[in-house]
């Protein structure tokens, strides 16, 4: 088989070298690379896929090329000589290196380099014989002249029924290898043109520009790009942005335009560089999708959205509230359609105006160098202690405990409740708000596209997801038809009403229990001191409702300077300070795990250890059930420590700008995120990306993964 570089079908002939008058024949007593195969393993499984590595050993001074060797050159080409049912894949390229040659632009190689290949075994082979695989390779190097060389390799292999143990003096060289293949970029890309110039941007959101040595883009094809031009770079807060000089093939700008991005990044240890395919799709307005692995569009992501704000309506975070709506629908169901239809409206208009705050908020934030994500405002405790003492209230209100007029409708129950569209909207409103520590299925990468676009686009997102959570209530109110199904209102409705206090009682307990990770015991004490001064003021209220005169009013008045006291207790917890390493022992169960630190991640890796990274929050109630559903057991404990799985756990529960950045490098902008980092051994072209898992786990998924990769 031989491998051509990508667009020589439309590549006019160049010179192999700019500064060169002619080819020089080779001398074939003094080649300028010399080239060998080696193989990953010592043996051959049956039916088995194993990697190959043409080495080829430069000259000093000299060069090859990659397969767009640039302003001019070849790569190198293999033609395979294989036993029979044994099948080759293409070369799999590293990353090259710019090489300039005068007023020219190459990419390729200078001393070292190994080109993997990977080979498949037939099923049935004899395990008496040997195995030879052999080729004739042929390429160029370069240095003021071009030498065109040819060599014939041949490496044997005998054939073994187990799997092959690593062959100590080749194994590194080709893992090492096949760590500079470029991987699948997790970010979108797209480009503009304009006569002299081309705009590539690539949504790659939280980068450290600190830690950025040097970013260089490497066209896949000729035509679209200059490849000597300058390339000019500047990092923002959104991604990448480079601006590129025109090539010389204008039906370029028609077609994607494929590449190969490569970041250096400075660690302590000296830099290290990460290569990334890249296809950008030419940007032409709002309709044109970005998605380098799958094309989404904004359609697409509108799509994800709106399944996503469906899902939500199941998660146990909206639950009590929608129990507060159940509890109003039924009551109302009775009344005439069109009533019950605004009503309907004005809870869809409380979700998508939540939403839309809270996305407005959350764009302005970014766009102001904040690493924040959704469900950014549950990392403060102020707003944590406001929320409990919301759902608290609305809870006495469903028990009974405070009672509320029919004119007051800025509280609890009948705000709630009420016929009124205050209600409905409140009610909405608050599904939004209590929707933010619950992460359902598409969200993620819809929300993660949204934060990559102009604000228009993101906030369009991010209503597509308002608008799935208020759907189902916004249908029923609007399907007369499917309100029969309810059951006929009657005496048993207080007692349900009573019983749908309980989830909120739940809910307040659970986001004490976040202020307790946040700030800690005196954290604690100042929540639960405010709930208890929120109950007192709501029996005291309740008690001198049918009161006159002077005595009702001032009981109000005290009842409401109560509630104040509670709320002003908010500064408190806030200036409390939290401890990350508390938190991790006290979360510490099932599968022991490690603080999240990139250090530490470079390290296990550089160990060569698989690594499961788990960045997660107290206030994600998705996070916390995977953990207790999944990452806790038993079965994923003893695989994890089977394979040798190394777990980190990264805590968002307040803010961290490092996990922001991470978080955003995959697209993502809340938690929870997981990444599984497949063990650095050759043959797995996977270890140079982690694999992103879904956000609701099973032990299933987890323990085949680390089992099979």
């Amino acid at each position: 088989m031989t491998a051509a570089p990508l667009g020589a079908a439309t590549r006019p002939p160049t010179p192999v070298s700019p500064l060169a008058d002619s080819t020089t024949s080779p001398d074939p007593s003094d080649p300028k690379v010399r080239v060998e195969l080696i193989a990953e393993r010592t043996g051959i499984e049956p039916g088995a896929s194993f990697w190959v590595g043409i080495r080829q050993q430069i000259a000093p001074g000299w060069h090859t090329y990659w397969i767009n060797p640039g302003d001019s050159g070849e790569p190198m080409t293999i033609e395979w000589t294989l036993p029979p049912g044994f099948a080759a894949d293409a070369i799999a390229w590293p990353h090259p290196e710019r090489i300039p040659v005068g007023p020219a632009m190459t990419f390729g190689y200078s001393r070292e380099v190994v080109l993997p290949v990977r080979i498949t075994a037939p099923p049935a082979l004899d395990a008496s014989a040997p195995v030879t695989l052999s080729g004739h390779a042929a390429w160029l190097v370069c240095e003021k002249v071009c030498l065109p060389e040819e060599a014939d390799v041949r490496l044997t292999l005998p054939v073994v029924a187990r799997p092959a143990a690593a062959d100590p003096a080749h194994a590194q060289a080709i893992s090492s290898a096949l760590r500079s293949v470029p991987a699948p970029s997790p970010w979108p890309a797209s480009f503009s043109a304009t006569a002299e110039t081309v705009t590539l941007r690539v949504a790659a959101p939280g980068l450290a520009r600190d830690r950025v040595a040097d970013v260089y883009f490497y066209p896949s094809a000729w035509g679209a790009i200059d490849f000597a031009a300058p390339q000019q770079v500047a990092i923002e807060d959104r991604g990448i942005t480079l601006s590129l000089a025109r090539g010389p093939l204008p039906a370029a700008m028609d077609a994607p335009i494929d590449g190969v991005l490569v970041l250096a990044e400075r660690l302590e240890r000296g830099d290290a560089s990460q290569a990334f395919a890249v296809r950008a799709e030419r940007w032409s307005g709002w309709w044109t999708a970005i998605r380098p692995s799958g094309g989404m569009s904004l359609l697409a992501a509108i799509g994800l959205a709106l399944a996503g704000g469906l899902i939500l309506n199941l998660m146990p975070c909206v639950l009590p509230v929608l129990s507060v709506k159940a509890v109003s629908l039924l009551q109302h169901a009775d009344h005439d359609d069109s009533r019950v239809r605004r009503q309907g409206v004005a809870y869809t208009a409380g979700v998508l105006a939540s939403f839309a705050l809270v996305a407005g908020v959350l764009i302005a934030l970014r766009a102001g160098g904040a690493r924040i994500g959704w469900g950014f405002q549950l990392q403060s405790p102020i707003f944590v202690t406001i929320l409990a003492y919301v759902f608290f209230a609305l809870a006495l209100s469903l028990s009974g405990a405070l009672m509320i007029g029919g004119r007051a409708a800025g509280l609890g129950h009948a705000m709630a409740t009420r016929p009124g569209y205050a209600g409905a909207f409140f009610t909405g409103a608050l599904a939004a708000v209590a929707a933010t520590p619950c992460t359902a299925p598409f969200m993620g990468v819809a929300l993660g596209f949204a934060l990559t676009e102009p604000p228009a686009i993101a906030l369009l997102v991010f209503e597509a997801l308002g608008l799935g959570l208020a759907l189902p209530y916004l249908l029923l109110s609007l399907m007369p038809r499917w309100r029969r199904f309810l059951p006929e209102p009657g005496a048993w409705m207080e007692r349900l009403k009573q019983l749908l206090a309980f989830p909120l009682y739940a809910t307040t307990a659970w986001l004490v229990w976040v202020v307790s990770q946040q700030a800690g015991s005196a954290g604690v004490a100042a929540v639960l001191g405010g709930l208890v001064l929120i109950a007192f003021a709501a029996w005291l209220y309740t008690i001198t409702r049918a009161a006159r005169g002077g005595w009702r009013w001032l009981a109000t008045a005290t009842a409401g300077l109560i509630a104040v006291a509670a709320l002003a207790l908010g500064p408190t917890i806030a200036a409390v300070p939290t401890t990350p390493s508390s938190r991790a022992v006290e979360g510490s169960r099932g599968v022991a795990w490690e603080p999240y630190s990139p250090e530490r991640l470079a390290e296990l890796r550089a160990q060569g250890r698989p690594v499961f990274v788990n960045f997660t929050a107290a206030w994600c109630i998705t996070c916390l059930v995977n953990e207790r559903v999944a990452l806790s057991s038993a079965a994923v404990s003893e695989a994890f420590s089977r394979n040798d799985v190394a777990y980190l756990k990264g805590d968002w529960t307040t803010r961290d700008a490092e996990i922001a950045r991470v978080l955003g490098s995959f697209g993502r902008n809340g938690v929870p995120l997981y990444l599984y980092y497949a063990a650095a051994r050759p043959g797995r072209p996977g270890d140079v990306a982690p694999r992103i898992l879904p956000q609701i786990l099973s032990e299933g998924t987890i323990i085949e993964l680390v089992d099979r990769t």
